[in-house]
């Protein structure tokens, strides 16, 4: 599947994944509900800045590269999208091993309204 014709979460998945903060924003609609659970906190945004600048960068910090995108689902629950994906990142710590689910909707070709659920970073043996 094209970029071009890939889903709206499916495209934010790939690019957060690919730490392109910037285009993971492009995606978002200017006036996006934006709210996620992570093992640690719950993050609220209601701007593409406050989840470029404030959340993504936490969740991928610069020490973390990500080696692989190993699954990325993405289907339609009547008028909202759900993606799940899962990746493999590394560290100064170690490897590790990260599932998100989310739903979003679109407005305008954007996203408006994102709901995360993360599993944390996971320990791979």
């Amino acid at each position: 599947m094209g970029e071009a014709t890939k889903a709206l979460g499916a495209q934010f998945a790939t690019a957060f994944t690919e730490k392109d903060f910037e285009r993971a924003g492009e995606l978002l609609h200017p006036e996006v509900d934006f709210r996620a659970l992570t093992p640690s906190r719950f993050w609220e945004a209601r701007s593409p800045e406050q989840v470029t600048s404030e959340i993504l960068p936490r969740w991928l910090e610069p020490q973390d590269d990500v080696q692989s995108l190993d699954s990325l689902e993405s289907e339609q629950v009547a008028d909202r999208e759900r993606v799940g994906y899962r990746f493999t990142v590394t560290n100064p710590d170690g490897r590790f091993v990260v599932e998100q689910q989310a739903y979003v909707s679109e407005r305008d070709g954007k996203i408006d309204w994102m709901r995360v659920v993360c599993s944390g970073f996971r320990p791979v043996a």
